[in-house]
């Protein structure tokens, strides 16, 4: 057996044992790509992370309170919130990093293109309650985007920027989109305005891509490399490798290294994702001008028109390979996200 085989073998074992036994940043850690952000509302990302996942902000007296996994390595313990918030409404005001690189996400500033009643002024918070899902039989929140909803951070620390190597997947709930720009979790601008092509590198997901898409009506995973939403290389055209997305629950993968980039997906509940491009980078994006800003829920100059609903994700330091994602793949099916 190949070197790369055992790799795959170990991997997959780890991914696919007990829930706590390894959280995808564990995966991608054995693989040399490890996470440099992590962020979700309802789970763990690491086997033995017990820190606070996100920071809730109720109506009725603007107090907080941050919510943690039930158990190292476990899923969120939504009971936390559900107390805390009784009798009222909550916002989520904060995503942290479970990297431990402070990487958290907060409301988006203002920025070159933004929509909706704040244009010209930070972005609205997420209803903290408005995506419940459970996770292995328990029930957790899921972060639920309306227009004019998004989160961001400008000031990172060990994000890619230009030319360098990265990975990022997303958990996404399939059924909550538009095609309005633009539903992106992943690298983007620091200052929130459209300085042109090659600035962005992040995850698309939506029914958007007037000029270059996949196949049908969409859903699709797309990248946004900022000035157009790519399915692959070519900025017009139909990727016929590119299907629309039908599950409820979605894993989104896009990664890129110098003059190479891929998109790949499936169901949350498959044990392997698909490719749908893997390939040189479009004209004009060689070599990338990454700049190391994440976003969630919005574009990289903040437009907000876009809606759609985030569980976790993650991004890494360096290009992983299809075996290390085809892993992470695997943890996800066995958390087993359900409606």
């Amino acid at each position: 057996m190949s070197s790369g085989s055992n790799l795959n073998l170990a991997l997959r074992i780890l991914a696919t044992s007990a829930l706590v036994a390894a959280g995808p940043c564990d995966i991608y850690a054995s693989g040399n790509t490890p996470c440099v952000a992590a962020h979700s509302t309802t789970r763990a990302l690491y086997s033995r992370f017990n820190g606070a996942l996100y920071q809730v902000r109720r109506a009725s007296d603007s107090t907080t309170t941050t919510i943690k996994p039930l158990s190292a390595g476990g899923v969120a313990n939504s009971a936390t919130q559900d107390k805390f918030c009784q009798g009222t409404t909550c916002l989520i005001t904060t995503i942290y990093d479970q990297s431990g690189r402070g990487n958290h996400l907060t409301d988006a500033p203002p920025g070159g293109a933004a929509t909706g009643p704040l244009a010209g002024g930070y972005d609205n918070l997420a209803d903290a309650s408005a995506a419940p899902i459970t996770l292995s039989g328990k029930k957790v929140y899921g972060v639920y985007i309306n227009p004019a909803t998004g989160y961001r951070n400008d000031q990172t620390s060990g994000i890619a920027t230009l030319d360098q190597p990265e990975g990022m997947y997303a958990v996404l709930d399939g059924t909550h989109y538009n095609d309005v720009c633009c539903f992106d979790y992943g690298n983007a601008e620091t200052n929130n305005q459209d300085p042109g092509a090659a600035h962005m590198e992040a995850i698309y997901f939506g029914s958007g891509g007037r000029k270059s898409h996949g196949t049908g009506s969409g859903p699709w995973i797309m990248a946004d490399l900022e000035n157009g939403l790519y399915s692959n290389n070519q900025t017009s055209g139909i990727n016929a490798n590119n299907p629309s997305q039908t599950s409820r629950f979605v894993t989104a993968v896009v990664k890129g290294k110098p003059n190479e980039w891929a998109i790949r997906g499936a169901a949350s509940s498959a044990q392997k994702l698909a490719t749908y491009w893997d390939g040189p980078r479009p004209q004009g994006y060689q070599p990338m001008k990454k700049e190391g800003a994440i976003i969630l829920g919005i574009g990289g100059d903040n437009s907000d028109g876009a809606e759609g609903t985030f569980y976790e994700g993650v991004m890494t330091s360096g290009y992983p390979s299809n075996a290390v994602e085809d892993a992470v793949q695997a943890n996800i099916a066995a958390a087993k996200y359900a409606a």
